[in-house]
């Protein structure tokens, strides 16, 4: 740029006015940039806030569906450790059950032998018990027709003693 010769009050003038210039950009630079850096501070720190409690709010929710997967694993192990009990429980009732049927299958078997041994005992017993009866009943037979017979004896002797005497 050619240097033009100016008085020395438009050149002053004209430093003055350039320096003035350059103070006035150089301030409104600077609180343009103080602006925009605080404006990008709030920004950034409300992103920073936002994407915190997000964070918060993912692992909260993260954290219960985990204690809720825990527990729903508990149950599931309580429900299989019951069923696993359960099932145990029905198979020791069931050999319970048939060894109690076996118990009265032999209760019953026994007790018709026994009953058929009685029944043989007091056949055996009645008949032994007949066979006695029917040697008393002889017996007495005898004994009644010996009487009769002395009886009548002493009836035929009085009579003839009687008749005679």
């Amino acid at each position: 740029m050619p240097m033009l010769f100016l008085p020395a009050d438009t050149s002053k003038m004209m430093q003055s006015k350039k320096k003035r210039l350059d103070f006035l950009t150089k301030n409104y630079m600077k609180g343009s940039q103080q602006k925009l850096e605080q404006l990008w501070n709030n920004q950034y720190s409300q992103r920073q806030k936002l994407t915190e409690q997000y964070s918060q709010q993912v692992s909260s929710a993260r954290q219960q569906w985990e204690t809720e997967a825990q527990r729903a694993e508990d149950q599931e192990e309580q429900l299989n450790n019951m069923k696993r009990q359960q099932q145990k429980i029905f198979q020791q009732l069931k050999v319970a059950h048939k060894q109690k049927l076996k118990t009265v299958k032999e209760l019953y078997k026994q007790y018709i032998k026994n009953i058929e041994e009685m029944d043989r005992s007091h056949e055996t017993f009645l008949q032994g018990a007949q066979q006695e009866l029917k040697k008393d009943m002889a017996s007495l037979q005898k004994k009644i027709l010996a009487d009769m017979k002395q009886q009548e004896m002493a009836g035929v002797r009085e009579s003839l003693q009687s008749m005679l005497f």
